[in-house]
């Protein structure tokens, strides 16, 4: 015998959530400020609206639950809805980035395979480092060569400190290569206010504040080496600056997060980036052909290399091997060839690797 079940008073939970169905449509957001990222501190992002105009202000936003996954660095340009008048205890909500034009990106070292974000949206890549105390390391210095390559970004080398040692023998090294380089100078009798003290002056200054006049800039450069002292000098900014251990010979970050300064009398549209002390620059997010590509002064040898060449010590028929060989990448060309080689990790059989990134000795 069938029955027949009567559901008429049968009571149907409401659900919490509501009843509209769910859409992967998210709004489009058409009357967003753009803002440019300045620095990110513990989840606050502070952005730069209205630039270059006399409204122009800083507004702290924090992002979007769509955005959780997508790292947002300093340089970035961003949508913002919300509370956008950057008065205190204001905040607006970041709610996408802006196509870029660039990323300057790094790993923790050559088989980690995540990248890391440094800056977007720059021009130019400064890398600072110091004639003596600490010492420089061209493997660093090929490293961030190679990743402002990469990345699209023109390299300037700044060398301070030369009142301490003449970094002849760094000049030499760098000499075939397609590099812009710029040295600071101690002058006798320089006043102290136009002398700094980590050996820097107001020649290289101004030069730098030429050259970089008008775009977004990164500097980049390990802890000691009077980085955050060329920052202040250039912005007027007060960041910290640190000593190098007289043991170690390196100095202590002082720098904890990027930070994006404009520079005293220039162009709307300037920035100099800031970044922390970068003890390692790892390049595994780097194709092999950017890795020989970033060495200006080998990288013509590379054409007459069989297909498939390693590049190796070993390689057969190696152009890049023949053109040093040839004296074509000049008296430098055999330490170029091996700094390359120990970026490409092909003849790690022969010597032990870096311990730390960067740490190459001349």
């Amino acid at each position: 015998m069938r029955r027949h079940w009567d559901e008429s008073d049968v009571k149907i939970r409401p659900n919490k959530k509501g009843s509209r169905p769910r859409t992967k449509d998210r709004p489009a957001y058409k009357e967003a400020t753009i803002g440019r990222i300045i620095t990110v501190d513990r989840g606050r992002y502070t952005a730069v609206v209205d630039e270059g105009t006399a409204q122009e202000r800083s507004v702290t936003a924090v992002r979007a639950k769509e955005l959780r996954r997508s790292p947002i660095v300093a340089g970035d340009k961003v949508g913002l809805v919300g509370d956008i008048s950057g008065k205190p205890d204001t905040l607006a909500r970041l709610i996408r980035i802006e196509e870029r034009t660039n990323l300057l990106r790094r790993s923790a070292d050559d088989t980690d395979p995540v990248e890391r974000v440094v800056v977007a949206n720059a021009d130019y890549l400064v890398i600072v480092v110091a004639a003596e105390n600490p010492e420089p390391r061209t493997g660093f210095i090929d490293r961030s060569l190679v990743a402002a390559f990469d990345s699209g970004l023109k390299p300037i080398l700044c060398i301070t400190k030369t009142d301490l040692k003449h970094p002849r023998w760094l000049l030499d090294y760098y000499r075939n290569v397609d590099l812009t380089i710029l040295l600071s100078k101690a002058v006798d009798g320089r006043a102290p206010s136009e002398q700094g003290s980590e050996g820097l002056d107001v020649s290289l200054v101004e030069q730098l504040h030429t050259i970089l006049d008008g775009s977004v800039s990164v500097l980049l450069g390990h802890s000691g080496v009077g980085k955050s002292t060329l920052v202040n000098a250039l912005t007027g900014a007060e960041r910290a600056t640190g000593h190098v251990n007289a043991v170690t010979g390196r100095g202590r970050h002082t720098s904890s997060s990027a930070l994006a300064l404009q520079p005293r009398d220039s162009k709307a549209g300037t920035w100099i980036i800031d970044t922390p002390g970068i003890r390692s620059f790892g390049l595994a997010h780097v194709p092999v052909e950017n890795l020989v590509a970033a060495f200006s002064d080998l990288a013509p040898g590379a054409l007459d290399c069989p297909k498939g060449c390693t590049h190796s010590l070993t390689a057969p028929n190696c152009g890049l091997q023949a053109y040093v060989e040839a004296g074509q990448a000049g008296q430098a060309g055999a330490e170029r060839l091996e700094s390359l080689r120990k970026l490409l990790r092909v003849d790690e059989q022969e010597g032990d690797t870096e311990k730390e990134l960067g740490n190459l000795e001349h």
